[in-house]
Formats: C-alpha cells, structure tokens, sequence
C-alpha cells in the first residue's frame, strides 16, 4: 500500500504505539465480528480480497519483502484500522496512502484489519549477539508496555517480527523527534538511546516471531 519513497504506511507500526496510554477505543463493531466465528471467516476473506492493491508494498498476506516498509501480518486489527483511519481523516499525512485508503469503505477498513491479524508473521534472523543485546534493552525500557513478546495489544502495535531496517528508522524518528506524531512516553524512552542500541533492539524485535 505503499512505496518505498512514502514514509508512513498503513498502520507506521512505531509511530503511535511505544506508549501505554491507549491511543484508541476498542472498535466495538470489529470486536463483534472477532465473536462471531462465522463473521469472522466471512471478513477475513472478503478482507484478502480487498487487500490485493497493498501486496506490491506490504507483500503477500502481508510480509513486506522491501525493509523498509512494514509487515501486516499478525498486526492487531484494532490498531490496524485507526491507523487506517487516520490516513483517511489525513490526521497521518501522506498523499500516496491518503489518496489510497480514501478509495475504501469502513466495512472494507474492518475487514481488511481482520485479514492481516489472522497471518502469520515471519521472524528474520539477525546477528545472534547483537539481538541479545537488544533484548537488555527492551528489557528495560519497552517491556512494560509492548509486553515480553512485543506483541502488543488492541492500542499498542506488535513489533516483533518487524524488519530491521523499519523499526531503526521508526525509532531514531522518535528520539530525534523529527516523526510526524510524538508522544512523551516514547520521547522519554529512547532519549538514551544511542544508534547501537536502537540497531541491538530492532535486531532482537525483527528476530522475535
């Protein structure tokens, strides 16, 4: 959904998310059809159907095979769709996925958010040692809120499985403060961050499945 030339994405799986203050309501309409196991099957396969425009940028079933555009695959619906959400109300600007997701109807923002959270992510297989250290890392600073698997949660996005390159840029965005969005939380957490350890934590993200 998304060129490499076009910063943001569909969700810009950091860029509102290193925080614990949920940034969204829960969307009760999505979490209705997450009940209904029927529903559900139905959604998610009409949102593969109208997914098929982002797979040159965010891959087939949402394994982006550009590094620096980001995976979908076992992202949170819930986060998924405000992030869509906000692309179509252009509080995220971008003329590329603004233009594109104006073209979408909310049912198809639900359904398209639901697809993606059924696939299965692909882990990659950074440097051994420099993952490790990564871990200390987000071991301090991002646990408690991304979780010990960096899996997120309705608000805050999944970040394991994340390319490398995505998330160090995503990253250095927030504590350079040069990102579109800003958040205190996350301001506050990788001020001390130097560009080694921004490396060391995305390597051990990117390495997470």
């Amino acid at each position: 959904m998304q060129n490499s030339k076009h910063m943001p994405c569909i969700l810009g799986i950091l860029c509102a998310g290193f925080f614990c203050v949920p940034a969204q309501a829960v969307d009760a309409q999505l979490q209705a059809v997450l009940r209904n196991p029927q529903a559900l099957k139905i959604a998610q396969e009409e949102g593969r159907k109208a997914s098929t425009f982002c797979v040159n940028c965010h891959g087939k079933n949402g394994v982006s095979k550009q590094p620096d555009v980001p995976n979908l695959a076992g992202q949170n619906a819930d986060y998924v769709l405000e992030q869509t959400r906000k692309f179509g109300k252009g509080q995220r600007k971008d003329e590329f996925m603004q233009g594109v997701i104006s073209l979408l109807s909310e049912e198809e923002k639900i359904n398209i958010s639901l697809y993606y959270a059924s696939q299965n992510p692909k882990p990659g297989a950074p440097n051994a040692a420099l993952a490790a250290k990564g871990k200390q890392v987000y071991t301090r600073l991002c646990q408690r809120c991304h979780g010990d698997k960096a899996r997120g949660n309705e608000v805050i996005p999944r970040t394991a499985s994340q390319h490398m390159d995505y998330l160090v840029r995503a990253i250095t965005r927030y504590r350079d403060r040069t990102g579109e969005r800003q958040e205190p939380q996350m301001t506050s957490a990788t001020a001390p961050l130097k560009d080694a350890d921004i490396e060391a934590v995305a390597a051990y993200l990117y390495s997470l499945p």
